[in-house]
């Protein structure tokens, strides 16, 4: 008779009860799908009396997550307390040398730490499995892993973040304001504990590089992944870009260039007819082009205890079932170092500003994009006040280096009243 294959869960927040509760609820589809009964043995949390709204008496609780990351009892290590060092690190990095294999959706322990947790789980002969990490529900993980493993990647983007889409299309459809939607979220529960993981692009760049490292075979590079949020865009921005066809997403794009890699988190027009561009409230999605299969989307929950858990318990059972592979796709020795392509690739530039009131101001901004080697595609003087000229310019296309260069400059002058806003227009 086929042993059952044990779990030891450390972290009971919205996910880790989600996985108690798939386990106890599906006990015997899932031995029916994998062939083998799946139990829990040993939990871990920090507060043993809070209600999760799941009975957890029948298994033993261990305080300290790298005691149960040791235990005997358990073959999967599964860890759900999230943070990138900490408790998290520490009782991964026992379980892989306990001779456990784990299950996680920590993205920012991974996207970090991953080239030498992948290392240290192949040497030990253990596989470590993370389809939560990114995009909640979406098996994007296994996409890349296993149905596009003939393809040579090109490019990898999406949404993945869903409470930065939340705040963008709510402010678009609703004529809200950033601020009274971010004080929204905070009330609703859709902020991280720091805000800034979420609104800062952070916590989709963790996602961006775990998915870079897979699609093109490099060691994980969270460093190499330029960062910015969507703190400044204001409602007219949003209106200026829907004005001309497009929508503003924090669009995470990596693909590699004669450069190296290009792996950027930032907000950026798309065509509003595209599939991100119909992107709406906290749905997450991710596209992904490959020389064979062309382009597949992918689209579903990013996040909450359903979907998460759902990728958790689909981990398992692929482990359950024997399928072991690399970390990232290749043994993590053969991943590829690959300096990252800061400046990307050309693309046209939308740019707001507001320039003082006084003769010959056009004419500055104009000569200063010129100087750069910058054409305006397009420009456009709108909400005229007493002292300043409100001003939209669209480039055709450029680097971003010729536009820092651009924006230096402006810093000089004495016409433009303000810093400027500069997004990037994708075409997708």
């Amino acid at each position: 008779m086929t042993e059952p294959l044990r779990l030891g869960i450390a972290g009971l927040g919205t996910v880790g009860a989600g996985v108690v509760k798939i386990v106890r609820k599906q006990a015997k589809l899932l031995e029916a799908r994998t062939g083998r009964r799946i139990e829990i043995s040993a939990v871990s949390a920090r507060d043993r009396q809070k209600d999760r709204g799941v009975n957890l008496a029948n298994y033993d609780w261990e305080d300290d997550a790298v005691v149960l990351a040791k235990r005997d009892d358990i073959d999967i290590f599964v860890e759900l307390m999230g943070g990138s060092d900490g408790p998290a690190k520490a009782a991964t990095e026992a379980a892989l040398a306990a001779g456990k294999d784990v299950v996680t959706a920590n993205k920012a322990l991974l996207a970090i730490h991953g080239q030498a947790l992948a290392e240290a789980a192949e040497a030990a002969g253990r596989v470590i499995r993370f389809e939560a990490a990114v995009a909640g529900g979406i098996p994007v993980i296994k996409a890349l892993t296993e149905g596009l493993a003939g393809n040579e990647i090109t490019r990898v983007m999406g949404v993945m973040n869903g409470t930065c889409n939340y705040i963008l299309t709510r402010m678009e459809s609703e004529g809200l304001g950033y601020n009274a939607l971010f004080d929204e979220c905070a009330r609703l529960g859709f902020l991280e504990a720091d805000p800034q993981l979420d609104v800062g692009g952070i916590d989709a760049a963790h996602k961006l590089a775990i998915l870079s490292a897979i699609a093109f075979g490099t060691q994980p590079d969270f460093d190499g992944v330029e960062i910015e949020g969507i703190e400044r865009i204001s409602l007219e921005d949003i209106r200026q870009a829907a004005d001309m066809g497009y929508r503003i997403k924090l669009l995470g794009v990596a693909a590699r260039s004669p450069r190296g890699l290009v792996q950027r988190m930032q907000p950026c027009l798309v065509p509003a007819g595209s599939p991100i561009g119909q992107l709406e409230g906290g749905t997450n999605m991710v596209v992904i082009e490959g020389d064979a299969v062309d382009q597949i989307v992918l689209r579903g929950p990013g996040a909450g205890e359903g979907p998460t858990a759902s990728a958790v318990m689909g981990d398992i059972c692929d482990l359950a079932r024997g399928l072991r592979i690399p970390t990232f796709g290749i043994p993590a020795t053969q991943l590829e170092t690959m300096p990252a392509a800061l400046t990307g690739m050309p693309a046209p530039y939308y740019l707001r500003m507001a320039l003082m009131d006084k003769p010959g101001a056009l004419a500055k901004v104009a000569a200063i994009l010129g100087d750069a080697g910058i054409s305006i595609d397009r420009m456009r003087q709108y909400g005229h006040t007493n002292n300043t000229a409100p001003i939209l310019i669209v480039t055709h296309k450029t680097t971003r280096a010729a536009l820092d260069m651009a924006l230096s400059a402006f810093e000089k002058t004495d016409v433009v009243a303000s810093e400027p806003v500069t997004l990037r227009i994708e075409e997708v």
